[in-house]
């Protein structure tokens, strides 16, 4: 089309752009944006809407969504399961439907996964001012709600003409695919512009292939590595997020086989190595196992690989303790690769492993380091065994034991979404992860209602392979409004709904930190006027039953057993609710490994608050600085 022109609205053209817009990684390409989801309103309807219309279906794919928040955790979990290669575009009306945008694309920014958000936007124009919906600012005519994606976004772009258009699509799809800088694209469309009609350049609409980035790590930086590990006489790599993202998890399981460094994950990591791998010692941090933080505390080096060291994983920086440890860290992202005063290995994962793999050829961490990482390996899944194992078949199951009920029944093929309450922390501590996605914990955000409309999006990027939504009662009040997405589509998710009544993650460490778990349970008010009464009489899976889905009830460990393989052979979306016995601890299984910061009342009244604070005096002064 060089050299002519196509008239079209800058909505029309916009879906146009898109649907021509592909990524390039290993020789393969993917179509970056792969379907539009849509909330429909005075802002978008005429604009978006109307060209999605006309283009149909073959051009660019809709999906109709409940809630906007929602949209963009589908999008952000068809992101992820495609490995950052593909995702989708959120389309909203002005006012309410874009400020809902928020929290969704904080959630895509602080993980890295790429999502790209539509928002309507007021009048270029101003005819009139102002609108329905419209914020007024008593300092700035150029500000409106969409301002609020400002600090949440990679990239933000009002639209205020229609050959603005240009710049902003191509600078938006270059950070969308960017492995360094990717997270939510917003660009702002103000609802007179979307409608407006411009003579577009042909070359607007020729396909584009976006080269994703796979950089090598410096010689120098490489060189440095390789000498501080085979100096290391316990030495540890700490997977994250970023070796899934760059596709490395076979070259970091032969780069462990070949050196013996035992690999432990974060949360976002896990599943980089199977479970049964030899080197792999489970999940890092304070949600970890025993036998992976009792190695960090006696690393002398510690390769961090695609992580961003959150507080989890250091357990508020009280984890490392070898007075003489040092950090390698191998990320995409030199603002991460400084991280711990650690030396830098800026790269992509995969090909920074095989360049250190390459280099270590021959070397080998000494035999007295791998012996103990299998004696506490093995150690660690008798108490794994033990938290699963159920009394009888007859008692109500803990959540740990409705894990255990789960994991006889999944294969490699089963993929498991999380993101909030206590099942993340019994997840990372228990869960034997079988394939390199099967587990999609989002933990950088840790967003409530992030579940149910993941597991669409996963659905949608993995047709045929079982996909379970795991979630607590609080969080499916949050957000179950795709169910009827899921519905409508025919995806048969599996929802599985743990009924404890109330927050009970929050409860116990409202009990930790001397707060006596106030406002944590759903209870009706006492005489006091505290929530101690009787336990609200909601019935989740009615709700569930009347927004579409098909509902198995299980009271007993051997009614878990029959509904969970029953979800699992469903070809229609499925709920299995289970009220869940709580046991002394939140779930049952072993204890926090590791310490996590959660600041107590210095000052109080109440035993609970002194003695807490007591306790948190004591782990803080195993604090130290990695500089």
């Amino acid at each position: 089309m060089t050299g002519t022109t196509r008239r079209l609205t800058t909505a029309q053209a916009l879906v146009a752009f898109l649907a021509r817009q592909y990524t390039a990684c290993d020789g393969v390409n993917h179509r970056l944006i792969a379907a539009t989801w849509g909330i429909f309103g005075h802002g978008n309807v005429a604009g978006i809407g109307q060209a999605l219309l006309e283009s149909g279906p073959e051009v660019m794919p809709f999906h109709q969504g409940r809630n906007e928040q929602a949209m963009v955790h589908a999008a952000v979990g068809h992101a992820r399961q495609s490995g950052r290669l593909s995702t989708h575009a959120v389309t909203t009306s002005i006012g309410p439907g874009a400020t809902n945008l928020v929290t969704g694309a904080a959630l895509a920014t602080v993980n890295h996964l790429p999502v790209l958000l539509l928002p309507g936007d007021t009048f270029a124009g101003r005819p009139a001012d102002p609108v329905l919906q419209q914020l007024e600012v008593p300092y700035a005519g150029d500000v409106s709600v969409n301002d609020c994606l400002r600090p949440v976004s990679r990239y933000f772009d009002r639209i205020s003409r229609p050959e603005a258009l240009i710049p902003a699509a191509l600078n938006a799809m270059g950070v969308l695919t960017d492995p360094a800088n990717t997270g939510a694209v917003t660009l702002a469309l103000p609802q007179d512009v979307q409608a407006e009609a411009y003579d577009w350049p042909g070359e607007f609409f020729r396909e584009r292939i976006w080269q994703v980035r796979a950089p090598a790590v410096d010689p120098e930086e490489l060189a440095v590595a390789v000498r501080e590990l085979r100096s290391a006489r316990r030495p540890l790599i700490v997977a994250g997020g970023g070796v899934r993202h760059a596709r490395a998890q076979d070259v970091l399981g032969a780069f462990a086989e070949d050196t013996g460094i035992p690999v432990a994950s974060t949360q976002a990591g896990k599943g980089a190595l199977p479970h049964d791998h030899p080197q792999d010692v489970g999940g890092v941090g304070h949600t970890g196992t025993a036998a992976a933080d009792a190695l960090a505390r006696t690393a002398d080096v510690v390769l961090g690989v695609g992580t961003r060291w959150t507080d989890f994983t250091t357990a508020s920086a009280t984890l490392f303790q070898n007075p003489d440890v040092r950090f390698l860290n191998l990320n995409v992202r030199p603002a991460d690769a400084h991280k711990m005063g650690g030396h830098q290995l800026v790269g992509d994962a995969r090909t920074g492993l095989a360049a250190l793999r390459d280099a270590l050829k021959g070397h080998r961490v000494p035999a007295d380091h791998e012996a103990e990482c299998a004696r506490l390996k093995a150690a660690w899944e008798v108490r794994v065994s033990a938290a699963y194992a159920p009394a009888s078949e007859d008692a109500r199951p803990t959540q740990a034991q409705v894990l255990g009920v789960l994991d006889t029944l999944v294969t490699g093929d089963d993929i498991l979404i999380n993101a909030a309450g206590s099942l993340p922390g019994d997840l990372h501590k228990l869960w034997r992860t079988r394939s390199c996605d099967q587990y999609h914990v989002e933990y950088g955000y840790s967003c409530m209602g992030y579940e149910i409309p993941a597991a669409v999006g996963v659905a949608l990027a993995a047709p045929g392979r079982p996909v379970w939504a795991l979630v607590g009662d609080g969080t499916y009040l949050m957000n179950p409004t795709e169910i009827v997405t899921a519905v409508q589509e025919n995806l048969p998710i599996k929802l599985v709904i743990l009924q404890n009544h109330g927050y009970a993650s929050i409860g116990g460490l409202s009990d930790a930190v001397g707060g006596e778990r106030f406002g944590t349970e759903y209870r009706f008010r006492g005489p006091d006027g505290s929530f101690d009464g009787a336990a609200l009489p909601v019935d989740l899976a009615a709700n569930a039953a009347s927004l579409g889905m098909r509902v198995l009830r299980a009271e007993t460990v051997r009614d878990l057993r029959e509904a969970l393989a029953q979800a699992r052979r469903s070809d229609v979306p499925t709920c299995v609710y289970v009220e869940t016995e709580t046991p002394d601890t939140v779930s049952g299984p072993p204890p926090a490994q590791a310490w996590w910061d959660v600041p107590v009342a210095e000052t109080a009244t109440r035993t609970s608050a002194v003695t807490a604070r007591e306790e948190y005096e004591r782990h803080v002064t195993a604090r130290r600085r990695h500089l």
